[in-house]
């Protein structure tokens, strides 16, 4: 026969029983929708990383095409500055037949200052050798004079101008340098082995 104690237990089970299968209800729903939100945070994620890498990727082509078209076209505007130059040159040669021999040099002279000013307003410069100290970081010796009436390593004459960009050296000068001469006693001292 059941007891009463026995009969409390079994309802205390079934209550007990009853709310924790709510319970696991309630939790499994709630894990459930966690599941939903993040599945929905996941793929919100990817399509902006999908765009943030189509972003990259056409910004990459455009830099390219840019710098193609920075290349192809960033000469123009010197061009641009040159073609005056080219067409005193022109000129030039039309009169070139003319027997006056001074004028045909003052255009040429012109010519060179037009095409010297083109060039400077576009961050070049000539390198300035007259009676300078011989610099390997702007000259190149093509050869050595000896000379009494110049300091030793002085730039004796420029064979070919040198050039700046912006400060950076795109060509150097080419130069004669002078190597001092000796005294002539010490060179006999030396040859009679004094």
């Amino acid at each position: 026969m059941k007891t009463k104690k026995d009969h409390l237990d079994k309802q205390t089970a079934e209550t007990t029983d009853g709310a924790a299968g709510q319970a696991a209800d309630e939790t499994t729903q709630q894990l459930q929708e966690a599941l939903s939100a993040r599945e929905k945070e996941a793929k919100e994620n990817q399509e902006k990383y999908l765009r943030a890498a189509a972003e990259l990727d056409n910004y990459r082509k455009r830099a390219a095409r840019e710098k193609a078209d920075t290349i192809k076209y960033g000469k123009e505007e010197i061009i641009k500055d040159i073609l005056p130059f080219l067409d005193s040159l022109d000129r030039a040669l039309e009169h070139a037949d003319s027997s006056d021999a001074e004028t045909f040099k003052e255009g040429i002279a012109l010519m060179q200052d037009q095409l010297l000013c083109c060039l400077k307003k576009h961050g070049v410069e000539r390198i300035e050798c007259a009676g300078a100290a011989f610099d390997p970081n702007f000259h190149e010796a093509l050869m050595q004079v000896e000379s009494a009436d110049h300091e030793n390593n002085q730039i004796v004459s420029e064979m070919e101008k040198g050039y700046l960009l912006n400060g950076r050296l795109i060509r150097p000068s080419r130069v004669c340098v002078c190597k001092k001469a000796q005294d002539k006693r010490c060179e006999i001292n030396e040859a009679n082995g004094e």
